[in-house]
């Protein structure tokens, strides 16, 4: 595990959070669009209805009833009292996304994006998945609006994820398995890709992360901040000041600026993402895009990627199949920049140790994803005097991951769940 360095921001360095993206989707020098010419027009014509969405009070309306009776919000602040007590230091306090309808926060941008896509008249969605809750998420949305829907997963988290697709496939959406590459979320981005610039009169994609091309990064965040704001209520009322330190997991990226994003001009607040640190931080071994990354275009946007000195994108690998990409949101990349938010790693092994250890001590059972957060949480924890308080960010449960965790622990005599 290696640990995050912060430093905090000068009065020359402020910001204004609501200022970015500028009007070109670039968050400083990261972000922008670098797209094929195809993919211009749908993308533009997207920009301009989110535009005017975010101005319809209506669209808000929609969304906030939508939020409530279908995803399930508001979501709980928990006291992890058992945990805390074990570990011996600082409180710990858990966000409770795992309890949304499709079990991760996946839904909030589901729901927007399909709310934007009924406005466009589309009526055929796509989208990628590499853990599979964006898939289900999207997938139980399209059912929800009568929209055909397709989702392009990678061959090798369609193993991982057995579970997830048959979710999927029972909600009405058609699993594209991609058997090229890694096999793995990368891949199924480039797919979904393709099949956008074929079909982009009648199609609207739903990419699931707050990356790629502009307007998404942003687009993205904004559907995801209600859980910040959410947090911040939740944790004055229940310890009367803010968290010292609030904890997230990063693979593109969108949980943890949806968390972060209502704290980023609360000094006082110490934020971390986590990103996968693999088997090790050997070249192939791991996704930790600020360990081993350097400045790249991918996928539609300037960012930190994992590549090789030629600019090949190099294979990662990590236990969660969501933290497994090259690339991380261009908006992280520029508050790591800036000192205002630092990052970490965390490897399989401690992933699951954290696994383990918030399912026996408070019987919640997190997504692998989400343990790579919990391990450094757990660790600051111990190191943080008891009137201190950490808040993670617990963004998906992990029924999905069970197996898989099975598996890797070397349970035997346990089903195997397989897929066609």
């Amino acid at each position: 595990m290696t640990e995050p360095t912060h430093s905090p921001l000068t009065d020359t360095e402020s910001f204004d959070r609501f200022s970015l993206p500028d009007a070109s989707g670039r968050f400083g020098p990261y972000g922008g669009s670098f797209v094929p010419e195809t993919l211009s027009h749908p993308l533009r014509e997207l920009t301009n209805a989110y535009g005017k969405a975010k101005a319809d009070p209506a669209f808000q309306e929609e969304l906030d009833l939508l939020l409530r009776t279908f995803a399930g919000r508001p979501t709980e602040l928990y006291f992890a009292k058992r945990l805390t007590k074990r570990l011996g230091g600082a409180k710990i306090y858990l966000k409770r996304e795992d309890l949304l309808h499709t079990g991760a926060h996946k839904i909030n941008n589901a729901l927007g994006q399909a709310l934007l896509a009924k406005r466009m008249g589309k009526q055929r969605i796509i989208a990628e998945t590499g853990a599979g809750q964006h898939g289900i998420a999207t997938a139980s949305v399209c059912a929800h609006f009568g929209f055909d829907c397709v989702i392009y997963m990678g061959a090798e988290d369609m193993r991982r994820q057995a579970l997830n697709v048959f979710r999927m496939r029972l909600s009405g959406a058609e699993v594209r398995g991609v058997e090229t590459g890694s096999k793995t979320l990368k891949e199924a981005i480039n797919e979904a890709m393709r099949d956008w610039v074929t079909n982009v009169r009648s199609t609207h994609y739903i990419l699931g992360s707050a990356l790629g091309a502009h307007p998404y990064p942003g687009m993205v965040r904004d559907f995801h901040k209600i859980i910040g704001e959410e947090t911040k209520r939740q944790f004055l009322h229940a310890e009367g000041k803010l968290p010292d330190e609030m904890i997230a997991c990063v693979g593109g990226g969108s949980n943890a600026i949806g968390f972060f994003f209502d704290f980023l001009e609360e000094p006082s607040v110490r934020l971390t993402g986590v990103e996968a640190g693999g088997r090790s931080l050997e070249q192939g071994d791991h996704a930790a895009r600020f360990e081993g990354g350097k400045l790249g275009i991918l996928q539609g946007c300037k960012t930190w990627i994992l590549q090789n000195p030629d600019g090949q994108i190099n294979p990662t690998h990590s236990v969660s199949a969501g933290l497994d990409y090259a690339a991380i949101g261009p908006e992280h990349a520029f508050y790591k920049d800036r000192g205002r938010i630092g990052y970490a790693n965390v490897g399989d092994e401690e992933a699951l140790e954290a696994f383990k250890m918030l399912s026996s001590e408070e019987g919640i059972l997190p997504a692998l994803e989400t343990s790579h957060g919990l391990a450094l949480g757990f660790r600051r924890a111990t190191e943080l005097p008891k009137e201190q308080a950490i808040c993670i960010n617990l963004s998906g449960r992990g029924d999905k991951d069970a197996m898989e965790a099975a598996r890797l622990m070397g349970v035997s005599g346990l089903p195997e769940m397989k897929i066609q």
